[in-house]
């Protein structure tokens, strides 16, 4: 698109009430069958029009049709149990119970793609759809047949690499993988992460980006968080390795984050998605609030370069919070934009 600077959504909208519990992870939904499927699509049809009226433009699903980021592309996967369940160890930092990988993993049918072909027949801006990355993945499950978390994301980045070739071929534009666990495991990002990642997203034509934050702004996340210290630096252990892959967009946490802002530098070349909205917190950031961080990236990544959008989903928050927030960063983007025009942007 030609749009300088084009907003977006990282992850989640929260959704309506008469569809699932709100402000919960893993929510369960209130319709069934026929009902159900209607819900999702007219709540897909709502996120569209709110990012839209708000000035958001690269549309996203604001996973509208899933209860959660990762489970929810696994449960269509042959070869993982769900009854069999196992408590694990979630980014090494909370307890979770997971479903259990029983036999080799498989996927027997598209997952997305017809809610993706829902999505671009409902809007003419460009759209983008999110899937687990496989370190993610590997991350949210107990391995009983591969014993091998490397092999089980071999086996997650080929299932990805055939969805994101449909959804390519459904009309979507930017495809994200989303990988929370490249901040937690670091040597694995390094050992054989980035290259399963990479596999994910080979051979296609779509932009790939993947999604590395520091998690939902649930009280787990945000108690890790207070452990690491003024300067969170784990950014400057992947970006290196992500800057020389083949991954289009990286897109990285910012605001009231503890991430120093020059560690995007490390990105020269690859365009940047900078989360200028804070999930962890319900208050609504100024546009002046967005802008400020706007200027701070623009020292480290040209203007041509940056997508302004949120530093994670944002599921968990009530929906009048998070559509205040993305009208924040429409209109702070809009600041920055103004000032680009007087000056002229500086692109590479």
């Amino acid at each position: 698109m030609n749009t300088l600077l084009p907003t977006t959504v990282v992850g989640s909208l929260p959704k309506p009430s008469w569809l699932a519990q709100p402000e919960t992870l893993w929510s369960p939904w209130k319709l069934e069958g026929d009902a159900l499927l209607e819900g999702k699509q007219d709540a897909l049809r709502i996120a569209i029009h709110e990012q839209s009226r708000r000035g958001i433009d690269i549309v996203s699903d604001g996973e509208q049709t899933r209860q959660h980021f990762v489970t929810t592309f696994i449960e269509h996967l042959s070869g993982v149990d769900f009854e069999q369940r196992k408590t694990v160890r979630i980014r090494d930092r909370y307890d979770a119970s997971v479903p259990t990988v029983v036999g080799a993993v498989r996927r027997e049918r598209p997952v997305f793609v017809e809610d993706a072909k829902f999505l671009r027949a409902a809007t003419d801006r460009p759209i983008k759809w999110t899937l687990p990355g496989p370190m993610t993945m590997v991350d949210t499950l107990f391995d009983d047949h591969y014993k091998s978390r490397e092999k089980l994301a071999w086996e997650f980045a080929t299932i990805l690499n055939q969805e994101a070739k449909e959804l390519e071929a459904a009309g979507v534009d930017i495809i994200q993988f989303d990988e929370p666990a490249f901040n937690v495991f670091l040597d694995e990002v390094k050992d054989w992460g980035v290259a399963a990642l990479e596999r994910a997203a080979e051979g296609l034509h779509a932009e790939t980006a993947v999604h590395i934050c520091y998690g939902y702004g649930i009280k787990a996340n945000t108690d890790w968080k207070a452990t690491l210290g003024s300067q969170w630096r784990q950014y400057e252990e992947s970006f290196p390795l992500l800057q020389s892959s083949s991954i289009d967009i990286i897109s990285l946490e910012c605001q009231n984050s503890h991430v120093p802002m020059d560690l995007i530098e490390l990105l020269r070349g690859k365009k940047v998605m900078l989360g200028a909205i804070d999930v962890a917190s319900e208050t609504i950031e100024t546009p002046e609030d967005v802008a400020n961080t706007l200027r701070k990236a623009l020292q480290f990544v040209d203007a041509d370069k940056l997508i302004p959008s949120s530093n994670c989903g944002m599921a968990p928050f009530p929906r009048d919070v998070a559509l205040a927030k993305l009208s924040a960063l429409s209109a702070g983007t809009s600041i920055i934009r103004e000032e680009l025009a007087r000056s002229g942007p500086r692109v590479s």
